[in-house]
């Protein structure tokens, strides 16, 4: 038998216990209930009987009072469960949530297959062998995926905030803002979280020639590495623009993959692409690292509405690097 998380219609984590052969024969053993072999049941007088006046348990199975085994390790297991939610309803009071956010399922055993999205290729895009730019990432799982750009914002409570309720993102990094405080986004790097390029001065690059187009980008390639200890692989071009250079610039250097983002949430409103204005599975949201000096509010206050969001509407926050 095994724990299955479902959400129900009202976006709420629950737990089934799906049951196969072994769990009906766990039923039964702990029912007490079967008849022992050659008439041997509870009442009988065979060999495992006592005569008049009472009857000891079939060979096998439990005294009066006492569980089997394997249905006091699912008492346990359930025991744990219900503490650990009570653990995750407490974090999310704390951090102002109406509820915590829902669970993603486990990463998929195959990744799906990442394409350019369609009017978002380049010349050469399959060719050359291009860093694919797209905004969703085709899955069923009702997951989406939070990314956070440039760097300026370095809030602590931020950090205690994503720690405490284990929300995975993604982040891309600009040099000019982070190189003030490097052991900030190290701190993020320690917690299990993938920090990314987003160029050395965060230019428009469609109007730069390739070899400043790529001393931007594997400029800041080398930045990640020295100061963060790998090159990464993902590269967000800043305000979502490139070129054909851009992609060429960023594969010569170890790049993979060029996110950009479905939605963009603020601290106060989400701006969307697509027509609907919705949420759709594996989207990629897109936000930055910003305070009260340009919005009104906090870090921790723009995850909060973020969250709120996506948990009403039963999605899970994804890692996004699971799924590429």
């Amino acid at each position: 038998m095994r724990p299955v998380r479902q959400n129900d219609k009202n976006g709420a984590n629950r737990v089934v216990v799906r049951c196969g052969i072994g769990a009906l024969a766990l039923a039964a053993l702990v029912s007490g209930c079967a008849s022992g072999p050659s008439g041997t049941g509870s009442s009988g007088t065979g060999s495992s009987g006592t005569g008049s006046g009472g009857s000891r348990p079939a060979a096998g199975q439990p005294a009066a009072g006492l569980q089997a085994p394997p249905a006091r390790a699912l008492d346990a297991y359930a025991s744990r469960l219900r503490k650990a939610q009570a653990a995750r309803a407490a974090v999310a009071k704390r951090w102002g949530l109406a509820a915590p956010p829902l669970m993603p399922p486990a990463p998929p055993a195959k990744k799906p297959v990442v394409e350019a999205r369609k009017g978002f290729e380049v010349d050469g895009q399959k060719e050359l062998g291009l860093p694919p730019v797209f905004t969703t990432v085709p899955t069923k799982d009702k997951v989406v995926f939070l990314t956070i750009d440039d760097g300026e914002e370095k809030d602590p409570r931020f950090l205690r905030m994503m720690s405490d309720l284990k929300i995975p993102y993604t982040v891309f990094l600009s040099d000019y803002l982070i190189k003030d405080d490097y052991g900030y986004f190290r701190k993020m790097r320690d917690n299990g979280i993938t920090l990314n390029n987003h160029t050395l001065h965060h230019p428009y690059l469609p109007g730069l020639s390739y070899a400043r187009q790529k001393q931007e980008i594997c400029g800041m390639q080398e930045v990640m590495k020295k100061q963060f200890g790998k090159r990464p692989t993902l590269f967000r071009p800043p305000y979502g623009n490139y070129n054909q250079d851009t992609l060429r610039a960023a594969k010569s250097c170890g790049v993979k993959y060029a996110p950009i983002w479905d939605e963009e949430v603020f601290v106060d409103h989400w701006e969307y692409r697509e027509e609907d204005q919705d949420l759709h599975p594996g989207d990629i949201v897109l936000t930055h690292f910003r305070g009260p000096k340009e919005w009104k509010g906090t870090m921790p206050d723009l995850v909060r509405r973020f969250l709120q969001r996506v948990t009403a509407e039963g999605y899970a926050v994804a890692r996004l690097e699971d799924y590429l």
